[in-house]
This record gives structure tokens, C-alpha cells and sequence, in this order.
């Protein structure tokens, strides 16, 4: 079985850790939060500092997810790991649904009852939370968290970074800028320019 390493212990780390037994492919090494200030065994597990992966690295071949839900977060650490991006992991519920030619970056976590058709293509670190739909052609870059239940339909764009919140839906061909935040039930009907915050239905850029 191969070996992984989770880092973050919150409530997303949670599920990440379920959807891991589930697929049924790893051995879970270790879990690292800073709230540890050691590295320690607890049964067969490890508990301990973000940085103290390295210590892991010098006697485990591992590969890590990072299970925090925040993306300035997760791009944080990224850059401070400094690892190869072949060392993350992507990890698949059993009852998502990905289809003909998909595409799914590393560090990437797909939780359960998801739905990627043809042709989307996912980043590298990027959320797609429960029951969303990742509609035909979509390109979603990296560091995106798709909160549970939304829809982007065919061939959406969404650039790094951002956050789309829970049943948010995007209609066809429309582009979201980078390090954007779509609150939680907004529909989005135009195109949203970078660093913008949109909320409502439809859609109004409020920041």
C-alpha cells in the first residue's frame, strides 16, 4: 500500500482521511497541524508539525495531501514545502463520477458523489466538495475550492484561487477571474474579473 502523509487536522482533514480508507490504496503515516509541536507516534500514526514531514521523507517514501480548505492556505504551504509537485497525491471518492477525458491535478481531492464530465480539466490542489457537478469542457486552475453542491456547467473557466461557494451555479462559457470568492447560492450569469467578491442571484460583484 502506498504511503501518505495529510496535512491539516481540521474538519476537512476529516473527510479527507475517510475518503483515503475508502479508496483502500494507503497506509495513513502521519497527520501534521502546527497545533502539534512535536512529532510523535500514537498507534500506527504520526502527529507533529507541518515542517516535520521532512524527518518522515528521510525514512518513509510518502506521498502528501493537503487537506486544509482555505486556498491562501493551501498556496501557503505549497511554497513552503518546496516539494515536488509528483510528491502530492490526488485522492478520489469511490462514488464520484469522472468522465472520458478528464483531467485531475495533483494534490487534488474529489470527495464523495461528485461529477466531472468529459473533457474538464482540474488543477493541481484544488477542493471539489460534496455532490458538485463539474460540467463538459470546464477548466478549473489550481487552488480552487468548489464548495458542496455547486454546478458549473460546460466549458466554465475559473481561474487560481478561487472559491465558489455551496450551490453556487455558473451557466455555460463564462469565465471567473483568479482569487475570486462566489458566495454560496449565487447564480452566475456575466463574467467576473480578478479579486472580485460576487453575491446573489443573478450574480452582483459587490468588492
Amino acid at each position: 500500500m502506498k504511503k501518505i502523509v495529510i496535512i491539516g487536522a481540521g474538519g476537512h482533514s476529516k473527510v479527507v482521511q475517510d475518503i483515503v480508507e475508502a479508496m483502500g490504496e494507503y497506509r495513513l503515516m502521519a497527520i501534521l497541524d502546527d497545533q502539534y509541536e512535536v512529532l510523535k507516534r500514537k498507534g500506527n500514526v504520526y502527529f507533529g508539525p507541518i515542517l516535520s514531514y521532512r524527518r518522515l521523507f528521510i525514512h518513509f517514501e510518502c506521498k502528501v495531501i493537503i487537506a486544509i480548505g482555505r486556498n491562501d492556505l493551501r498556496f501557503k504551504i505549497v511554497n513552503e514545502l518546496n516539494l515536488d509537485v509528483m510528491d502530492y497525491e490526488t485522492v478520489i471518492h469511490p462514488t464520484a463520477v469522472v468522465g472520458k477525458n478528464v483531467s485531475i491535478g495533483k494534490g487534488t481531492v474529489i470527495m464523495p458523489n461528485v461529477v466531472l464530465n468529459a473533457g474538464a480539466r482540474v488543477g493541481n490542489h484544488v477542493i471539489v466538495n460534496t455532490s458538485s457537478v463539474i460540467e463538459h469542457d470546464t477548466h478549473l486552475d489550481d487552488f480552487i475550492h468548489i464548495a458542496p453542491s455547486a454546478t458549473l456547467t460546460g466549458a466554465v473557466k475559473v481561474g487560481t484561487g478561487t472559491m465558489m461557494g455551496a450551490s453556487s451555479t455558473v451557466i455555460p462559457s463564462i469565465t471567473i477571474g483568479e482569487w475570486c470568492t462566489v458566495g454560496a447560492g449565487s447564480t452566475v450569469i456575466k463574467d467576473i474579473s480578478d479579486a472580485s467578491t460576487a453575491v446573489g442571484s443573478p450574480a452582483r460583484i459587490i468588492k
